[in-house]
């Protein structure tokens, strides 16, 4: 028969249940962010535009003037804006995959830079050398945009460690899917993140399909807020499509993370409308599932229904969408009439210094 604990192992076996679960615990006994009029319609603006920039996308690359790939951020608009809101922008860090025009425009990029950098023109944010998936901004502290799966997570790390190296106070923030959670240079970084008590919050957008498999066809542990639990990161599970519990769960993270604890892992619990890439038919579920997510569960009319109890009028709420499509056509204006870049500029950026 296997021993009885002695009280002291009892104690501090509690103890840690209670570090791992307790962020958790305080979502669930508060779990939606109590915002004033404005910053609701702030944040309405800001899902609205992401929803209205990628879309406008979508039309540039069936015409042929954004090439490559392109993934599309429509359906998961609540997580970057809910999350980044809650940042510091004077010091802190986001990095991320290659769905990263959302968290770009969440972060308060310029719009135009950002059509003109899907187009490949010279006034792209990256010079139109990075295009959809690669886009970067020292400036505003946004490190990428990556194309390889799980990359950016190593490399968020990395940011988190310069971060703490500098004491400079600022928290990395690194977002990746469920199809990147399974990679094993995830769990290389989750390990040196909580051995070092980096700053940094590891994000799983779990959209459910990764780039086309089920979640439930291609993860032994569904739970993505639990992959943290053998380095003792603490988890969150959080619904993605709620911008309001979203902001309150970066709130319990960040508070977390900078107290200097180490690590946060949240999942966020969210949905995509179109395909992986806009190459991918998205066969593999049916158009009542997206119709019915749509229906009943999309961010954007969520917050809408709330601005609408608030005492936001309908007509107020339309010249929002207005002012939002013309500053979008704008933005589309703008990089089609942008030159594409010069031959030379092919020889520039490649290191960061001479050698």
């Amino acid at each position: 028969m296997p021993k009885a604990k002695t009280p002291v192992a009892e104690a501090a076996a509690v103890e840690e249940d209670f570090a791992l679960h307790s962020l958790q615990e305080a979502l669930d006994a508060d779990k939606r962010y109590k915002p004033s009029k404005e910053e609701l319609l702030h944040f309405y603006e800001q899902m609205l535009l992401i929803r209205r920039f990628e879309e406008k996308a979508g039309q540039l690359y069936g015409l042929g003037l954004i090439g490559g790939f392109c993934h599309l951020y429509i359906g998961q608009e609540a997580v970057a804006v809910g999350l980044q809101s809650a940042l510091d922008g004077s010091k802190d860090s986001v990095i991320t995959g290659y769905r990263d025009h959302g968290h770009m425009l969440a972060y308060g990029i310029d719009p135009k830079v950002i059509m003109a950098e899907l187009t490949g023109r010279e006034a792209g944010i990256s010079k139109g050398k990075g295009g959809s998936m690669h886009m970067f901004s020292v400036e505003h502290r946004f490190y990428g945009g990556h194309g390889i799966v799980g990359a950016q997570v190593s490399l968020g790390a990395g940011l988190a460690f310069a971060h703490k190296y500098r004491e400079d106070g600022g928290v990395a923030m690194a977002y990746f899917g469920d199809g990147a959670a399974n990679q094993g240079q995830v769990y290389e970084s989750f390990n040196m993140a909580a051995l070092w008590k980096l700053p940094i919050i590891f994000v799983i957008e779990n959209n459910g399909y990764a780039m086309g498999t089920a979640v439930k066809r291609g993860s032994a542990e569904t739970h993505f807020h639990r992959r943290g639990t053998a380095f003792r990161i603490p988890g969150m599970s959080v619904d993605g499509m709620d911008v309001l519990e979203v902001r309150k769960s970066a709130e319990l993270a960040l508070e977390y993370v900078r107290a200097g604890n180490g690590p946060v892992l949240m999942e966020l619990n969210t949905y995509r409308y179109r395909g992986h890439s806009m190459s991918d038919p998205a066969k593999y579920r049916s158009r009542e599932e997206v119709q019915g997510v749509r229906e009943k569960r999309d961010p954007i009319d969520h917050a809408k229904a709330e601005l609408l109890a608030m005492g936001v009028t309908e007509e107020a709420l339309k010249e929002v969408d207005k002012r939002i499509r013309a500053q979008v056509a704008e933005s589309a204006d703008f990089a089609e009439n942008s030159p594409e870049p010069s031959a030379p500029e092919l020889y520039t950026d490649v290191l960061v210094e001479s050698y």
